[in-house]
């Protein structure tokens, strides 16, 4: 009878309903690939450990050199069923770059991730239930330029955590905060408490609930958008990046412009002792 019915309903449905009932039945949920490139310290794999940790809609693999392939990291993604991927780029065993790419058909942005402080590291007193759904808090300076506006749907699919997905619990009790300060987005996770902090009770009917920081701490500088998967065309470019090999570069050469000149100093000082000798002393010889 119920086969019956379907049918029969079905011969009423015009194209865009069916197509709509097919979409919400086999509705793409967001998946997130964590991977990480070999060099990583331990201050980065702690942080991949608590982003792992606070985004159930995740799944780790394992270490992959993908620097001179990068579309190696799209056919992982489709194997393990990701649609988004977070690929921790290291560099000489202390730089740390993130990328973040929608695969297989793009965009991405590349981060240079600093100012790195993870859970363990704070020990701060919030805390939240493992697997719960986090809110997301923008700045609103991200609705003020195009990018920041890509950037900002981004995040929403990475870090927001859908509904109904893997090891995930219904709630929200905390809340990641993204902020534009000097042009990088500084990323803070925060415990929701609707709890009386004094007297550890129930709130108030007219308090508002407080925030606890949990972690972990990291900045996020955008050095440039593609229209492709880890590729392609720039969509957008920082102007104010520096790269931490010319940080590096700029202080060795304050150093040595140091150096040189107290060379020169001790050369002048050589030079005016030539040129101004000390005169002969005629008691020289008197006791010998």
């Amino acid at each position: 009878m119920a086969t019956l019915y379907k049918t029969a309903t079905s011969e009423f449905m015009d194209v865009d309903d069916i197509r709509e009932e097919n979409d919400r039945q086999h509705k793409i949920k967001n998946r997130v690939l964590l991977v990480a490139s070999r060099g990583v310290t331990f201050r980065h794999r702690h942080l991949m450990n608590d982003l792992e940790a606070l985004l159930p809609h995740t799944k780790k693999e394992a270490k992959v050199e993908a620097k001179q392939d990068m579309d190696l990291l799209n056919e992982l993604a489709e194997i393990q069923g990701c649609n988004n991927v977070f690929y921790f780029e290291a560099r000489k065993h202390q730089d740390l770059f993130l990328w973040i790419s929608r695969a297989p058909s793009g965009p991405s942005v590349k981060f240079h991730v600093q100012n790195i402080h993870t859970m363990d590291e704070l020990k701060m007193t919030g805390n939240c239930l493992k697997g719960s759904r986090p809110l997301l808090s923008f700045d609103a300076n991200f609705d003020s330029e195009p990018h920041l506006q890509l950037l900002k749907e981004m995040f929403t699919q990475t870090f927001g955590v859908p509904k109904g997905a893997r090891k995930s619990k219904p709630f929200f009790d905390h809340v990641f905060t993204f902020s534009i300060v000097d042009g990088r987005v500084w990323f803070r996770n925060f415990q929701i408490v609707e709890k009386d902090p004094e007297t550890g009770g129930s709130m108030k009917k007219n308090d508002k609930p407080t925030l606890v920081e949990i972690g972990p701490r990291f900045v996020l500088c955008p050095i440039r958008i593609f229209e492709g998967s880890f590729g392609g065309p720039t969509l957008y470019e920082n102007p104010r990046y520096i790269s931490p090999n010319s940080v590096r570069a700029a202080i060795k050469a304050q150093k040595s412009t140091k150096y040189a000149n107290r060379v020169a100093d001790t050369q002048d000082r050589e030079i005016r002792a030539e040129a101004n000798p000390m005169p002969a002393d005629p008691f020289k010889d008197v006791f010998e």
